[in-house]
């Protein structure tokens, strides 16, 4: 009798344990984030109902509306691997990555039903009522995950999984990667070091071998689940000889990838038959690439100039007001493959400077009008680019085009700089929403936007472009960057 309850307390933390794997937290989340979108779908169409016709029967087609959401919301966050346990923890990146594919949702929905002429069938009010409901849930659901997750991976409350740490004598004591393993829930039982010596050696020595006995007594008495090797990749004689002490046991080995190899798996990976390769550098846009990437800045675009038109009205006139010239700026610029094109902007300076020498705007510049400051703080004076756009000399989102004689500068001194050019130029970029906008004093400042293009050039995707126009949206009304 005395045992019971000390039994049902082992069976609870059994049970616990098992709920806290993180592969099971991660199934949870997606499995709750799903629910939440279909509840809130007709949550939210009952509620506008009930208040404007007094009848929740309406509510019940926006079921399927909210299962159609969910579907895609879901698959999407699922592949850009939004949930996964460590990200899971970030709620600032959830929050960014949930505004934006829940906005693309809803926009791509609102697009297909508008062009099949369903859009009649279904409110406004509850649509919007259902986005803003839809929303407000899935971000006050991730910041209670994110909370209770990071709580959970700080405490070490996450199941414990008894493994063997096999690792070179000077990577065991401080290494990232065993700080990880220890902080998801794995329990390492025993750590084998394997001295320089034993690596070196021809072939495996009696030391060696004598720790692979040891290493396979303890596997089989301390029900160990996994192997992990810490051994730096060049040392595939000494990792052979594990694999093959270790065959005789029948559970995983698995090896972390050492400094040099970590960085280059980090690139996205491509299959070529049974071959993979790291895609260190990815090659400009495909075909249905391009056609997805005009499709996108033709729309948005025209979305754009529609929306701005008054705005462009107001400040050409305001131009013209405040100073003698031309309401536009035209200046040679750069674009895809090289190819100069006339890139247009609101005037902000007495001057029109356009050549072989352009003297970059810098705080307090004296060129620079009334206006044309609060237009360049804005960013208001890039509008027009908009029709550069429409026009095919530029996209929406791409590396910023420079000056003709700033890129013959750069193109010396740091590498890697044309390949800027092997996509269009954009209206804004990942550079910038970055906070690498304006004036370039130093070289250092520079490069790091080259950094910045080059990494969206590796990494486009339509999801990528409108998180990137989003984000230029909110920077632009607090950024101090330009001037």
């Amino acid at each position: 009798m005395d045992d019971a309850p000390e039994h049902r307390r082992d069976v609870t933390r059994r049970v616990w344990h098992h709920l806290l794997r993180p592969k099971f937290i991660e199934t949870t989340v997606a499995i709750v984030d799903f629910l939440l979108i279909v509840t809130a779908s007709i949550a939210c169409s009952a509620m506008y109902y009930a208040l404007t016709e007094g009848r929740i029967a309406a509510a019940i087609p926006y079921a399927g509306v909210g299962l159609i959401v969910a579907v895609n919301y879901a698959t999407i966050m699922t592949a850009r691997r939004n949930y996964r346990l460590k990200v899971l923890t970030l709620f600032a990146k959830q929050a960014r990555e949930t505004i934006v594919i829940w906005s693309g949702v809803f926009a791509m929905l609102a697009v297909v039903a508008f062009t099949m002429k369903i859009s009649i069938n279904f409110s406004r009010g509850a649509v919007i009522l259902f986005f803003a409901g839809g929303l407000g849930a899935l971000l006050c659901w991730r910041q209670i995950a994110a909370r209770f997750i990071a709580r959970s991976l700080a405490n070490g409350l996450f199941a414990r999984k008894r493994i063997i740490v096999v690792a070179e004598r000077d990577q065991s004591s401080s290494s990232r990667p065993l700080a990880e393993l220890l902080s998801y829930g794995y329990v390492p039982v025993r750590t084998f070091e394997i001295s320089r010596e034993e690596i070196a050696a021809t072939g495996i020595t009696r030391s060696l071998q004598s720790k692979f006995c040891d290493i396979i007594e303890v596997a089989r008495n301390e029900r160990i689940e996994d192997v992990y090797l810490l051994l730096r990749w060049r040392n595939d004689r000494t990792i052979d000889g594990i694999l093959d002490a270790l065959a005789v046991l029948p559970i995983s080995v698995h090896l972390v990838p050492d400094g040099n190899a970590a960085r280059f798996l980090s690139y996205p990976i491509a299959n070529v038959g049974t071959t993979w390769t790291a895609v260190l550098k990815r090659t400009p846009l495909t075909r249905v690439e391009l056609a997805a990437k005009r499709l996108f800045d033709v729309s948005f675009a025209m979305i754009g100039l529609l929306t701005f038109l008054p705005l462009m009205l107001m400040t050409a006139v305001l131009i013209k007001l405040d100073s003698r010239g031309p309401i536009f700026f035209r200046q040679k610029r750069d674009g895809f493959n090289g190819r100069t094109f006339d890139i247009l902007k609101f005037r902000t300076m007495h001057v029109l400077e356009d050549g072989a020498v352009v003297k970059q705007a810098t705080r307090n510049d004296p060129r620079i009008t009334r206006l044309g400051r609060l237009l360049r703080k804005s960013s208001i004076d890039e509008l027009p680019q908009l029709l550069n756009v429409i026009f095919g000399d530029m996209s929406l989102v791409g590396p910023r085009p420079h000056a003709t004689s700033h890129n013959s500068e750069y193109e010396k001194l740091i590498a890697n700089y044309a390949f800027r050019h092997h996509v269009k130029p954009g209206l804004t970029g990942w550079a910038q929403v970055n906070g690498y906008r304006g004036e370039t004093r130093q070289i250092e400042q520079m490069k790091q936007r080259v950094e910045h293009d080059l990494w969206y050039i590796n990494n486009w995707s339509p999801w990528l472009d409108l998180r990137i126009v989003l984000r230029t949206l909110a920077v632009a009304l607090w950024q101090d960057g330009a001037y």
